[in-house]
């Protein structure tokens, strides 16, 4: 997922399974002896085209800040900062709603199906946010012993 253009055509192949109700996964990304792998659901779908950034080129540049991959020494954005962070229940504020409220703790979210696609338990989720300048894409977050794979299910364009 290095290439801009790369990824925009990999989001225009995806449409077709999305919008048929299956998750797609993008080609994996490489860095410091890790795998990163981003999957996109249904659901993400329906909410980018509904918020006009599916074809957007925010949306490919983002992507390309999660094939940087998920660093544990820099796991909470501090500001300012490009990548893969987590989110937890301790900051009360609109991402963490929509992750925890609206997809982790809601039944019938899908969350259960993300959770069975990664071969795991919901609470072996970690609730992630990939962020860039434009845009911020939420997710969540399975480290495999080598892979890691990124689910992303919701977005918030706040700055």
């Amino acid at each position: 997922m290095d290439d801009v253009a790369d990824l925009q055509a990999q989001l225009r192949a995806a449409e077709e399974p999305l919008a048929a109700g299956e998750l797609v996964a993008l080609r994996p990304t490489e860095r410091d002896g890790r795998t990163t792998q981003v999957v996109l659901t249904p659901r993400f779908f329906k909410l980018a085209q509904r918020a006009r950034i599916w074809r957007s080129s925010a949306l490919p540049i983002t992507l390309k800040n999660a094939g940087y991959g998920f660093d544990p020494a820099r796991a909470r954005s501090l500001g300012g900062r490009d990548g893969v962070f987590l989110l937890d229940r301790s900051h009360d504020g609109p991402m963490s709603r929509k992750i925890y409220g609206r997809f982790l703790d809601r039944p019938e979210s899908g969350a259960a199906e993300v959770a069975a696609y990664l071969e795991s338990s919901l609470d072996q989720l970690q609730a992630i946010r990939v962020v860039s300048h434009h845009l911020r894409l939420l997710g969540v977050l399975h480290r495999g012993a080598s892979v890691d794979r990124l689910v992303i299910v919701d977005l918030d364009r706040r700055a």
